[in-house]
């Protein structure tokens, strides 16, 4: 099972369900962040990190002894990464998204691959808690390609064909980075509060990710606060909300602490117990299906 966690804005205590889901799982599992741009899951699940690896991108690479300015591969790309002025050549290695289709173009084999450096693939374990994180190179903008090398990384594929279950830390917000990190998942957990901004930014994410035919669900963190809206919207949308976490001095102190919060009360030990239990449920469909 394959579970993203996810939010449709930042602050609404999704890494922090995150960490608690991890340490309550009673199967093997494997904690991945996916918000490449300021991963923080480390700070909850503190890992012993055993392995690293540079994360980098094709990016087109010209010859230009080679290159008779036809202007197929600037006609083909869309993002303007490649231009030809008359009889000169520019590249723009920042602007690539890493498609390969100025090299399948070229007719004279003028384009080659070069590479451009994301970022970072760090991989270990955090007690029995497999665990996996990217991190995004400082000035570089392109977060989707880092994320998906992530996703793809042997200690998340081998974790998952061993058996254990895969959390997907997922970044905030509703655009191309979140929308690559959940693209994988069987389940997608969406963290709100009952706020005007968590019920719009809620109602932006559902509809952001139902073109991808996944199961959804909602957590409603700091209960208890602000209105109705949120669960106004959930019974309209028919989503279940799964969980609530209180809204609660004690719960902020705790992770403002860097506590796993599943570990501050034996009431919320409780809760994410339960919720482990309530997401296999939501799977078990899904399981039947596949082994039948």
């Amino acid at each position: 099972m394959k579970i993203a966690i996810a939010s449709g804005k930042g602050g609404t205590g999704k890494t922090m369900v995150s960490a608690s889901l991890a340490i309550s799982w009673d199967r093997p599992v494997t904690a991945v962040d996916l918000d490449v741009e300021e991963p923080n899951l480390h700070l909850f699940l503190k890992p012993v990190i055993s392995g690293r690896i540079d994360a980098a991108m094709i990016v087109p690479q010209v010859d230009e002894s080679k290159c008779t300015y036809c202007r197929e591969c600037a006609e083909l790309c869309q993002y303007k990464a490649i231009s030809v002025f008359n009889r000169v050549m520019l590249c723009f290695p920042e602007m690539c998204h890493g498609c390969g289709g100025c090299m399948a173009v070229c007719p004279t084999g003028a384009i080659t691959e070069g590479r451009r450096i994301l970022g970072e693939i760090q991989w270990g374990e955090a007690g029995a808690i497999g665990f996996v994180t990217g991190r995004l190179r400082v000035g570089e903008a392109m977060s989707p390609p880092l994320i998906r090398q992530v996703i793809g990384h042997p200690a998340v594929s081998t974790a998952a064909s061993q058996g254990a279950d895969i959390l997907f830390d997922a970044p905030p917000g509703v655009s191309c980075p979140a929308v690559n990190a959940v693209m994988e998942s069987d389940l997608i957990v969406l963290v709100t509060e009952p706020t005007p901004f968590g019920a719009f930014d809620l109602r932006l994410a559902h509809q952001a990710f139902s073109p991808l035919g996944k199961q959804m669900g909602v957590i409603v963190n700091r209960a208890g606060l602000g209105n109705d809206e949120v669960y106004g919207f959930c019974r309209q949308a028919g989503l279940p909300i799964l969980a609530e976490i209180p809204y609660d001095r004690a719960i902020a102190e705790a992770y403002a602490n860097g506590a796993v919060i599943a570990r501050s009360s034996n009431a919320m030990a409780e809760l994410f117990k339960n919720l482990v239990q309530t997401l296999r449920g939501l799977d078990a469909p899904r399981s039947e299906a596949r082994h039948a």
